[in-house]
């Protein structure tokens, strides 16, 4: 952040944190929206391929979010004590190799590897840039600033969605563009985030966040963390077998529902608007609704092509399901304002606790729900994530939590 000189008050320029929010951007969309959730778009044809059962499938992406909840981990402790430059640039590469050894998989051993490191690029990204917007943009900013680089992801999965109807069959081609991208976005972030430690624009000092806030548990936190864990495992059914789904039992054909996963991540791009929804609503209040709009959004593709007549059934199944990228985006937005209110002195372990329970419910969630459809259906287990979104929806944020 550069300041203006002794003879005015100090003010940031809008152009930096602009730069800085595009950059950050991008880097979600490719470690989220792809090096992650490209997987389940692409889980028919992995499926194919290596002959892969449901549960296998199911404990692939299990795997990828496994390795999120120990990066994660990592990332919101490096994120107080290096440069967030640093620790963003090591989620690129993940993302980079991750995608690039999907491609070129011989195997489904080597498919794992590659899922798991892509997995673990989304878990070095969201703490350094939240923790640089929280210190290198002026306040009235911070809140939509940090929203619309969590709505990268919606852009990452809005992406991933053209280039696997361009590729058809032929989806080793598609995951070499996807790791040209990740790599052209890490060098993106190279020239843009600022190379040293964190500095507040409120003033010239350095600011200093400590590796563990003090006092770590505070009044709201294991809340924040079961809720985000039900998130998590709710959301695992429509990320591994959304598109699966829609082609076994939604009547989609293959066009038709990359077209709802391309959509999918266009709504998702909404979740830059969900300050705008918490002060509408309040914090409990927002996050009640968008966690019952989870459970409609997650029920309604495993019971409308049953339910409805003629195409009213898939329609239904496809909007449902589109919608499902803006519900997901807005949770995750909600999510990171909860870290952040909990922990202002460490936004990077707020935020890190919350997104790592988010990833520790996936890694429960996708093998569970792989498990149920081999036992059941596969529209059952989308029922039993819907309940427990539709559980979640009571686990609010406590008034007055946090520190201020």
């Amino acid at each position: 952040m550069t300041f203006t000189g002794t003879s005015s008050p100090a003010r940031p320029r809008l152009g930096r944190p602009v730069r800085l929010a595009a950059a950050g951007t991008a880097l979600i969309a490719v470690t989220y929206g792809i090096a992650r959730f490209a997987y389940g778009l692409f889980v028919p044809a992995f499926r194919d391929e290596f002959g892969l059962g449901a549960p296998a499938a199911g404990l692939i992406a299990s795997g990828g979010y496994a390795a999120y909840c120990a990066a994660i981990a990592v990332s919101m402790l490096a994120s107080g004590s290096l440069p967030p430059r640093r620790v963003a640039l090591g989620a690129g590469a993940l993302a980079t190799a991750g995608t690039a050894l999907v491609a070129t998989a011989p195997g489904p051993a080597a498919l794992a590897a590659g899922v798991l490191i892509g997995g673990a690029s989304t878990g070095a990204a969201s703490p350094p840039l939240a923790e640089a917007i929280a210190h290198r943009v002026a306040p009235r900013l911070r809140n939509r600033m940090q929203n619309i680089v969590n709505a990268g992801t919606g852009l990452g999965v809005a992406v991933s969605g053209p280039v696997a109807l361009a590729a058809g069959a032929h989806w080793r081609p598609a995951w070499l563009a996807f790791s040209a991208l990740a790599l052209a976005v890490t060098l993106w972030n190279a020239r843009t985030l600022p190379p040293g430690r964190t500095r507040d624009p409120a003033g010239p000092e350095t600011a200093r966040t400590p590796l563990l806030p003090s006092p770590l548990g505070r009044r709201g936190s294991a809340r924040m963390l079961t809720a985000a864990a039900a998130m998590g495992l709710a959301g695992s059914a429509v990320w591994t077998f959304g598109r699966e789904l829609a082609l076994t039992h939604g009547g989609l054909g293959p066009t038709a529902s990359v077209a709802m996963w391309i959509c999918l991540g266009a709504t998702g791009v909404l979740g830059a608007f969900t300050g705008d929804l918490t002060d509408r609503l309040g914090p409990a209040g927002a996050w009640a609704a968008a966690m019952l709009a989870a459970a409609a959004v997650t029920a309604v593709p495993a019971l409308a092509p049953g339910a409805l007549p003629g195409a009213l059934g898939p329609a239904a199944l496809f909007t449902a399901t589109a919608l499902f990228g803006a519900v997901y985006t807005a949770l995750t937005g909600l999510l990171l304002m909860w870290g952040i209110r909990l922990y202002p002195d460490a936004p990077s372990f707020g935020v890190g606790a919350a997104f790592l329970m988010i990833a520790a419910g996936q890694t429960a969630g996708s093998p569970l729900v792989g498990l149920v459809a081999d036992r059941a259906s596969l529209p059952e287990a989308f029922l039993v994530a819907a309940a427990v979104a539709a559980a979640g929806a009571g686990i609010t944020p406590a008034r007055g939590s946090g520190r201020r």
